[in-house]
């Protein structure tokens, strides 16, 4: 049934956002044709939170010592949105991402669903 997600993240800059991901983040990608490059994420997980607005989606890539994957980051040029902050669910921050808009850091305090 369901195989696996694809997310899309919008940009003034797309190609600066896929040179971060690429360059920065490391991750792998195949080209889809014409340059639209496609990048493997590390699983995955999803969860609905209640809210009184508007429905909405947000995107969080994981780790495993959000300082740490911080001072990386920020050692390889990239800016952050804003600080971490300690939430009762985990530690949590966002990329600035070039062009415009942000990327969620999360190192989650719960345990991961089996893959």
């Amino acid at each position: 049934m369901i195989t696996g997600a694809h997310a899309i993240i919008y940009s003034q800059d797309a190609d600066a956002v896929r040179t971060l991901f690429h360059d920065v983040l490391g991750l792998p990608s195949v080209d889809a044709g014409g340059g639209w490059l496609i990048f493997a994420l590390p699983p995955a997980e999803v969860a609905t939170h209640p809210t009184d607005g508007a429905g909405r989606h947000e995107l969080y890539l994981m780790c495993d010592d959000i300082h740490a994957t911080v001072a990386e980051l920020e050692a390889k040029g990239v800016a952050f949105a804003r600080p971490i902050a300690e939430e009762r669910w985990g530690s949590v921050t966002a990329i600035a991402l070039p062009g415009g808009g942000e990327l969620g850091l999360y190192e989650p305090k719960h345990p991961s669903p089996p893959h």
